[in-house]
């Protein structure tokens, strides 16, 4: 059950509509979903445990991080009358071979949470027979976000449920 009633007054599940992906300052056109995974690095250390320490102390390995990244996939629809970031726009900007801005907000928010130069990794259409044609398109990043702000996801810690 999705309830969001105002910009300022949302509860109860995240309605996915409600989240946007721009590239370039345009929102991804006739979007069906889009997907943002942050990922980390790592790197295991092997060290023998103090001499005092349990014989099972030698099997744990101890890990730390050694990059973050964040990748990004979204789906749509090709429209005719496209008027945002569609397939034909997504295939001219992949064919510069250069580095797009991404945004990831809230409807009706001027304050996105993730802002972002990503690389087009790839992008695909879809074409079957008497249905409609879809396109996909995967974007990583290039460096560090400009913006990662959690505190800019809408979250009632009271509206629990």
């Amino acid at each position: 059950m999705s309830t969001t009633t105002s910009a300022t007054t949302k509860k109860g599940y995240v309605n996915g509509s409600d989240l946007l992906l721009y590239i370039d300052d345009k929102a991804v056109g006739h979007c069906t979903s889009h997907k943002i995974s942050f990922s980390s690095d790592t790197k295991e250390r092997a060290v023998k445990p103090l001499a005092s320490a349990s014989i099972s102390a030698g099997l744990w390995k101890n890990k730390g991080v050694t990059g973050l990244s964040y990748s990004v996939d979204a789906d749509g629809l090709r429209f005719y009358n496209e008027s945002e970031c569609g397939y034909k726009t997504l295939l001219g900007l992949w064919k510069e071979g250069k580095p797009v801005t991404i945004k990831a907000m809230e409807r009706e928010s001027t304050d996105p949470y993730l802002v972002g130069k990503c690389i087009i990794k790839s992008l695909d259409e879809d074409n079957p027979g008497q249905d409609d044609a879809t396109y996909s398109v995967s974007l990583e990043n290039d460096g560090e976000p400009e913006t990662l702000d959690a505190s800019k996801i809408t979250e009632t810690p009271e509206a629990t449920e």
